[in-house]
């Protein structure tokens, strides 16, 4: 008896499962539409009117049954026994079954990569996966409270799961290539707007971030990770868009062996999960020239910020760090500052 229970039941899920929602929908409503008829011919007057039918079907066919409708005349109890009831417990058991595959299907596609967020725009894009410094990366992006609010795509080619799937704003995309224009267009490179590659190996990032440079939006922004600085070197001078960032311990060594603090001081500025940190804005382009003496002070007292340096494109190769007071700023220039939290450039009073 159990081995025929469970046949009958593997069946009847396997037809569920090769219905589609509009099939589904339709058997539905045209039982809620036969149930109406045949309660109207009954002469069952009170369950027919446009306010009560939809509360009564619902609640009878799901067996819940409040008793506070229910059919009054002989043939009105002959129908719902014979054609509500019966026919309506298979559609009630088939929508709940439904909706089950239906959810089930979402968290698997989730969990395995197999989204595709094509409808994203202005997301961030992280290519690779490193167990430490991805999971540090997506901390430290949400840990900004005041920044602009973008979805996050994890982008990876390894065979594993959702790492972040408890997180909300961090969706899960498992690609074939990441030089395959098709497998780019999943996770929405078009209109991605920031965009980290750190592959495998440097090869990857190299060739990764070379493909993608010629893809992405003019105003979106690439930061790419190296081990080889010759290969960011040689990243940097063909792809304008894309800023190259090298392992650079032996100059951080170097450094704090001579001015012992300098690692922590670096670490301090680049986490922002406590403490000052180094933040970026850009000013407006409606803004005039003024000078740095004009805005240091400015930041200083009324955001407790302090200006590092000021940058004139994205990928600040031409920074100016610590430049004299009477250095000349405005509208599209880059500051890059310190402070306690992000400062927007609507909140700045511009001289």
């Amino acid at each position: 008896m159990p081995i025929i229970l469970k046949r009958v039941l593997l069946t009847i899920r396997n037809h569920i499962d090769q219905l589609s929602w509009q099939v589904v929908v339709f058997v539905t409503l045209a039982h809620m539409a036969l149930t109406w008829v045949l309660l109207s011919i009954a002469g069952e007057h009170a369950l027919t009117s446009a306010n009560t039918f939809f509360y009564y079907y619902v609640v009878t066919t799901s067996t819940v049954g409040y008793g506070d409708f229910s059919p009054t005349t002989e043939m009105g109890r002959l129908l719902v026994a014979l054609v509500q009831i019966p026919f309506g417990l298979a559609l009630f058991g088939m929508l709940l079954g439904k909706a089950g595959q239906s959810i089930t299907h979402l968290i698997r596609r989730a969990m395995t990569g197999e989204k595709d967020v094509t409808h994203f725009a202005n997301h961030i894009i992280i290519f690779g996966w490193h167990p430490v410094r991805t999971r540090k990366m997506v901390r430290y992006i949400l840990a900004d409270e005041k920044r602009v609010k973008r979805e996050i795509v994890l982008a990876v080619t390894d065979d594993m799961e959702h790492p972040f799937f408890s997180e909300p704003d961090v969706s899960f995309v498992k690609l074939s290539s990441y030089t395959d224009e098709e497998q780019l267009k999943r996770v929405g490179i078009a209109t991605a707007d920031k965009i980290i590659v750190e592959g495998a190996d440097d090869n990857q990032s190299f060739t990764t971030a070379l493909k993608i440079s010629k893809l992405v939006k003019e105003s979106a922004h690439i930061c790419a990770y190296f081990d080889d600085e010759s290969k960011a070197q040689m990243l940097g001078e063909h792809c304008a868009n894309v800023e190259c960032s090298s392992n650079r311990t032996a100059e951080v060594l170097v450094r704090s062996m001579e001015d012992p603090g300098a690692s922590r001081v670096q670490q301090e500025i680049m986490s922002s999960l406590h403490g000052d940190t180094h933040f970026s804005m850009m000013i407006p382009n409606d803004v005039g020239q003024f000078t740095y003496n004009d805005i240091f002070t400015v930041f200083k007292h009324q955001y407790d910020a302090t200006i590092l340096g000021i940058a004139h494109n994205r990928s600040a190769l031409d920074m100016d760090l610590n430049p004299p007071l009477d250095y000349t700023i405005q509208g599209g220039d880059i500051i890059h500052y310190i402070a306690p939290e992000r400062v927007l450039a609507s909140e700045v009073k511009w001289p």
